[in-house]
């Protein structure tokens, strides 16, 4: 049972309840509320770095009527979130997409769910250590002069991850609560000074006309936006550690979406009311980097782009943070499944924490960039690009996959969830979302830079880890056939209760079965 404490407003929080002397210990129950799981999720999506870093090269591309991309692309995850919600109301595994999965086509696509999310988590998280790197190395040299080579600044990035990850959830909550605030504080102070001088030649709607968004650059501006959601769909790996998980995870899934399709929108339009419509196309060709820079110092003041510098750097480590917290919950899940090594299931005693996970994760990470180091390869051009590809790929691929998964879980019993959430929603979200892979696999090349070979590489490594995971799953169900029965089984009761209080009813009729 719960305890329950007060907390400083007087609502009771529920907290773990004291160990037992026998009892192994678990993830600490009802400690995130709505506000703390959205940190994680818009933390993950590095709203300051997107903005300064990628939406250039979309305005570039596709013009004025940039911002219309972001907000289509914020729609389409919109009707992706109300099926997803709708099922985490009545699916209860913490493992998040395979769990989905494998309630929509059973087991053998739960593995290979499950392989493509370890890919993807850790490739976007990995990555991300050659951007952090590279924005420390030009603070360093724009501020003091200095000149430090990047892998000892990735390696020191992997320690103060894995140290905040090592932590309590709800103390990684905090913390992303104020890097978040930071990041998206300096683009308001933008916002507010642009605003308050009319811009460059007066505040324009010309954005959101449709002779400016129904052009040929377009594709390539939703391909960078749908690029800019990813992590959004994490809300539901922290069911175990949410309060009244069945309203928390839907509450904070579209508080994440509305935010960040809205935010990334108006600073888009506001970055072009700063230099204008008539300029902000041939500046962002010039300039890309410098173009959130340029504009911050010209409306607020030089000081400003100087902690917009250091910002990104705290909103590139908040990102990594909330990856890293998503992936030790994906490998705490599977290693009490049975499927990954048993030593990744343990739960730190005092923190809470899956530290063994943790701790294998950024091993992972210091071996990966080493090897990247060791190689002479680039930390952009290489170590990020090349391992965020195949990242957001394969979460893109997974979001397509759990849409389609929604109707046919609901399919299988009677409940009064509604057509609209179980059926019409998520068919229009399953094709939307293939149409968004499609268009990002297209214009691969203007992400990646790279040559056909190797963008052909990148892309293939999605499907070629579905497979392996299509054939770790034949190999469990003939070696151990008690894991594969058990597999993104359902937690006890009693599980669920620690997070939520009494649980809810079940949906009227028999359960769902499981396919196989």
């Amino acid at each position: 049972m719960a305890v329950e404490s007060e907390s400083r407003n007087g609502t009771p929080q529920q907290t773990s309840p004291p160990l037992a002397a026998d009892e192994a210990p678990s993830l600490r129950r009802g400690t995130l509320g709505v506000a703390d799981i959205a940190f994680f999720v818009i933390s993950a999506a590095a709203p300051l770095t997107v903005m300064a870093g990628t939406s250039p090269l979309a305005i570039g591309a596709g013009g004025i009527g940039a911002p219309v991309g972001y907000v289509l692309a914020g729609a389409t995850l919109a009707l992706f979130a109300v099926g997803f919600t709708t099922m985490a109301r009545h699916v209860r595994n913490g493992g998040g997409f395979y769990a989905f999965i494998t309630r929509g086509f059973g087991r053998p696509a739960g593995f290979g769910a499950a392989t493509v999310a370890l890919l993807a988590y850790n490739g976007m998280q990995i990555g991300v250590y050659g951007l952090l790197a590279t924005a420390t190395q030009d603070a360093l040299q724009a501020f003091w002069g200095l000149h430090v080579p990047w892998p000892p600044i990735a390696v020191v990035g992997v320690g103060v991850i894995w140290f905040l990850g090592y932590r309590s959830i709800d103390f990684g909550a905090k913390v992303l609560g104020v890097l978040l605030v930071a990041e998206t504080g300096i683009l308001v102070l933008l916002a507010g000074g642009v605003l308050l001088h009319g811009g460059a030649h007066g505040l324009s709607a010309d954005s959101f006309t449709a002779g400016s968004v129904l052009v040929p650059g377009t594709g390539v501006v939703l391909a960078f936006a749908f690029a800019a959601f990813t992590g959004f769909e994490s809300t539901a790996i922290y069911r175990r550690e949410a309060r009244n998980p069945r309203r928390t995870i839907p509450r904070a899934t579209y508080i994440a979406v509305a935010f960040l399709g809205l935010f990334y929108a108006f600073t888009i339009w506001i970055v072009i009311q700063a230099y204008g419509s008539d300029k902000i196309v041939a500046a962002a060709l010039h300039d890309p980097a410098g173009l959130f820079f340029t504009a911050t110092t010209q409306y607020v003041g030089a000081w400003a782009a100087d902690l917009m510098h250091l910002f990104i750097i705290t909103s590139i480590l908040a990102s990594q943070l909330a990856f890293h917290n998503a992936i030790n919950r994906y490998g705490l899940a599977m290693a009490q499944e049975g499927v990954l090594p048993s030593p990744l299931g343990k739960v730190h005693p005092r923190h809470r924490s899956p530290y063994l996970a943790g701790a294998a994760q950024s091993v992972l990470a210091v071996v990966v960039v080493g090897g990247f180091a060791l190689a002479g390869l680039d930390p952009y051009q290489q170590l990020l690009l090349w391992m965020n590809t195949p990242g957001m790929l394969g979460l893109l691929a997974l979001q397509a996959i759990t849409a389609a998964a929604v109707p046919r879980y609901f399919r299988r019993f009677r409940h009064d969830e509604g057509t609209m959430r179980t059926v019409i929603t998520p068919v229009a979200a399953t094709v939307l979302m293939v149409l968004a892979l499609w268009l990002v696999i297209a214009k691969i090349d203007l992400m990646t830079g790279a040559p056909f070979t190797t963008n052909a590489v990148l892309v293939l490594t999605v499907p070629l880890t579905f497979g392996l995971g299509l054939a770790l799953a034949r190999r469990v169900r003939r070696t151990r056939p008690e894991i594969y029965a058990g597999f993104a089984a359902e937690p006890a009761e009693d599980d669920e209760t620690l997070a939520s209080g009494p649980p809810a009813p079940e949906p009227a009729g028999r359960p769902a079965e499981e396919p196989r």
